[in-house]
């Protein structure tokens, strides 16, 4: 295991510590609003594209690691391993839901349970969901509360994040918290994909961002800019693509190969999962003749990532799906922080290279409050 110190931010900087930090979802985001940032991150093939991007990391297991080795942080956000909450995983998360509550709610009365969740059900990803609690107690009990929580995971995760919620408004810190289940597309991503966001601050009201795009509905023709919000992005508009094309989808309905969903370069992507080089680009006439894959700068920008962002490593269409995009966690970041994006320096963020923003902040949000 390789470790790395951690980050001194520069004196207007903020610091975030970001657990299960993947190959950078959230450090993309938190770099283009100028926060300083130190990731968790134990697996290997993440963290050489986090070498890559230029990301300070720790490798090695989240519950090795604690508050106390990041002492500058005041933000604090994760995405813990959802395999085992998945509609499509081995769902022994979604089994042990009422016994993780149970054991947040024993958390925040100061019992270690930590024997508890590494045996809880049959995989040991379902208990670290818990861990940003864990990390969030501790920063307490050191007489450092973080002021901000970020924390995102599948929808099948948010009674998690409600207890965590009441965990986190009983300790008497000015905890002001709030949870959902956002729709990425309703915030510019060219995907429909939906994540359980929970947001907790100690400085201020917690509130969700707000949507800035349509919501993509099937078979609905797309809407007009209007009402504020934009229409929803397409997946030729994100990759800059001119030909039309159709996506066929990897999962079937009902097991039936021929019921495989379809969709069109003028809508958004199907949700990037692990499994998006399964995916067939064909053309969009009756014939559907093939027309390839999509590489790995085109699946990670439709997460929106910038188009050359440094993937290295192996697995690393599983690191693309395992990401959040982005864009969507620059608005909840924002929003934590009770800031206002400009849409318009968004937009171009997330259209620039990585190698001429990954050193800048091209984002500068105003206060929102």
């Amino acid at each position: 295991m390789t470790t790395a110190p951690p980050q001194t931010p520069q004196t207007s900087q903020i610091h975030m510590v970001d657990l299960f930090a993947g190959p950078g979802g959230l450090d993309v985001a938190a770099h283009w609003l100028g926060l300083a940032v130190d990731g968790v991150e134990w697996d290997a093939d993440a963290c050489q594209t986090r070498e890559a991007a230029g990301f300070r990391t720790r490798q090695g297991d989240v519950r090795e690691s604690s508050a106390a080795d990041f002492p500058d942080a005041t933000i604090l956000a994760g995405g813990p391993p959802c395999q085992t909450y998945t509609l499509t995983g081995n769902g022994d998360g979604r089994r042990a839901l009422e016994l993780v509550k149970a054991f947040a709610k024993r958390m925040a009365t100061g019992e270690d349970v930590s024997a508890g969740l590494a045996n809880l059900g049959d995989d040991y990803r379902t208990g670290l969901v818990l861990q940003p609690l864990k990390w969030a107690l501790h920063a307490a009990e050191l007489g450092h509360p973080y002021n901000t929580i970020v924390l995102e995971q599948v929808p099948g995760v948010l009674p998690v994040w409600e207890t965590i919620e009441e965990a986190l408004g009983g300790l008497g810190l000015g905890y002001r918290t709030v949870s959902g289940v956002l729709h990425t597309e309703d915030y510019g991503v060219p995907q429909t994909r939906r994540r359980a966001i929970l947001i907790a601050r100690r400085d201020g009201e917690a509130k969700l961002p707000k949507p800035t795009h349509h919501r993509f509905r099937l078979g609905a023709p797309r809407p007009a800019d209007g009402n504020g919000r934009k229409t929803w992005v397409t997946m030729g508009e994100a990759l800059g693509r001119k030909d039309e094309f159709k996506v066929v989808s990897n999962y079937s309905t009902g097991g039936n190969t021929e019921r495989r969903g379809r969709r069109t370069s003028d809508q958004p992507s199907f949700t990037i999962t692990g499994k998006w080089t399964r995916n067939r680009l064909v053309t969009p006439d009756a014939k559907e003749r093939d027309l390839g894959r999509f590489t790995e700068g085109e699946a990670g920008r439709l997460q929106t990532f910038p188009m050359d962002f440094p993937w290295d490593g192996k697995a690393r269409a599983q690191q693309i799906g395992n990401a959040i995009p982005p864009r969507l966690a620059a608005h909840v970041l924002a929003a934590a922080l009770g800031w206002e994006l400009d849409e318009a320096a968004l937009d171009a963020a997330v259209d620039s290279p990585w190698e001429t923003t990954k050193g800048s902040s091209p984002l500068k949000p105003a206060p929102a409050e």
